[in-house]
């Protein structure tokens, strides 16, 4: 793994193709040495500090090394503009040019969707597991409005932060009831910050979520190895697009996690990572 200059004693920094710097951060081994690496790649609305990595790390640096990064527009990372998906691809490339070449990569929700772009495109990764890319491939759920981000778009612009988290919060179906409440809780703020960053995930997946099939030989191209993760008691929606984004996978499998939903839990998944990556967490 290269040095990277650090301003804070975790955060170091990979600098994307258009000069957008990206903060990212390593958690060894505690088996000694770098270990493999496994980079994970959130969904939308978290950060290293508030998502796949942080419930992840402690499971998984029992044999291997984490490293989380923050994605465009999130936590330390820059966010040049204009935004387009393949910049996220890049930074992606960014960050695993940087970590090294033989690295997992783990992604979730639109972080998967990003990280079977970025696969699909040739980036070099020794293996891929994806959560659940919320893709829409069937009529076991309505298709979201094509021009979704841009509704998220003019909320943020009008300084309606509030109004964008919301509106992504009944997209991807958090109860009435819950959603009420959320704004009285710390994390609401925390959400707020980012809100700016919820276009830049519809973009990546709003095409495949319009109840239509995927585009034949759409992800025939991914090269690594890879498995597919379903929860089992995730919407039809979510386990049917998992099963067709499998299908397609010239080196892909299937696997659902009983009883899991769209949450991740360490407890079901690190298991499964670890065994996938060559490794075991009890």
């Amino acid at each position: 793994m290269t040095n990277a200059t650090t301003t804070e004693p975790r955060t170091r920094w990979a600098v994307s193709a258009d000069g957008t710097r990206i903060a990212y951060e390593v958690s060894p081994s505690k088996a000694g040495g770098t270990g493999p690496v496994v980079v994970t790649v959130e969904g939308a609305l978290c950060q290293r500090g508030m998502g796949t990595a942080q419930s992840l790390t402690p499971a998984l640096t029992e044999s291997f090394s984490v490293v989380g990064y923050d994605r465009r527009g999130r936590g330390e990372s820059g966010d040049t503009q204009p935004y387009a998906v393949q910049r996220e691809v890049e930074d992606l490339v960014a960050v695993l040019e940087t970590v090294g070449p033989d690295a997992f990569v783990f992604a979730a929700s639109s972080g998967a969707a990003l990280a079977l772009e970025a696969a699909r495109q040739g980036v070099p990764m020794s293996r891929l597991a994806v959560y659940e890319a919320p893709f829409i491939v069937d009529d076991t759920r309505a298709p979201n409005p094509l021009d979704l981000p841009e509704q998220l778009e003019r909320l943020v612009e009008a300084d309606d932060r509030s109004g964008a988290v919301k509106l992504f919060m009944r997209t991807v179906g958090v109860p009435a009831p819950v959603l009420a409440l959320m704004p009285v809780f710390p994390v609401w703020n925390k959400l707020k910050a980012v809100a700016h960053t919820l276009p830049y995930d519809l973009r990546i997946v709003v095409d495949l979520e319009q109840g239509e099939p995927l585009p034949d030989g759409h992800f025939g191209s991914v090269a690594p190895e890879t498995i597919v993760i379903a929860g089992g008691k995730s919407p039809a929606y979510l386990q049917n697009a998992q099963a067709a984004i499998a299908d397609q996978l010239p080196s892909g499998r299937l696997v659902t996690l009983k009883g899991q939903t769209h949450m991740i839990r360490a407890k079901a998944t690190a298991p499964v990572l670890a065994r996938f990556f060559g490794s075991s967490v009890s």
